[in-house]
């Protein structure tokens, strides 16, 4: 058994037209979420081994948030900007079979749409919520459409 968290990215700043999406910032509202976030998974007892997120700003600076509560490094993945739910699901099979608890840091509507495939249920993910998965695998690769269960879904609000 495999626990997988699927999370989107803390709120971004829409401030400055100029900046490219893939370059935009948290807010303020975001620089306060992703580390009370992070804090609450921490106290409610998920203990995170591998945090993979996409290059954009606004998810790696949540993903590091993450990471500094869970004391790990973040590793980048191209991939999970303005991923699909397949390519979602296919970053979560490659990872590493010696992780049994993995965080995924991305956008939606691919992280939305990556809990519909893998567990069934749609849920809505505000900016900063995390989904929080059991994966009925041994191996990452065996990860398919349909072998999760939405175990809880957690907001900032």
């Amino acid at each position: 058994m495999k626990t997988l968290l699927l999370a989107r990215h803390a709120k971004s700043d829409w401030g400055d037209p100029s900046v490219r999406d893939h370059d935009r910032p948290l807010n303020t509202r975001g620089m306060r979420d992703a580390p009370a976030m992070a804090r609450r998974l921490l106290a409610e007892g998920v203990r995170v081994q591998h945090i993979v997120a996409s290059t954009a700003l606004r998810a790696r600076t949540t993903a590091d948030e993450y990471a500094a509560v869970f004391r790990m490094e973040v590793a980048d993945e191209p991939a999970l900007y303005a991923a699909s739910a397949r390519t979602i699901l296919s970053v979560a099979a490659a990872l590493p079979d010696d992780v049994d608890v993995a965080m995924l840091v991305g956008h939606n509507p691919g992280m939305a749409d990556a809990v519909a495939d893998l567990t069934g249920e749609f849920v809505d993910l505000p900016t900063c919520a995390v989904v929080e998965c059991a994966v009925d695998v041994d191996a990452w690769a065996e990860l398919i459409e349909g072998s999760g269960r939405l175990l809880r879904r957690c907001t900032p609000r």
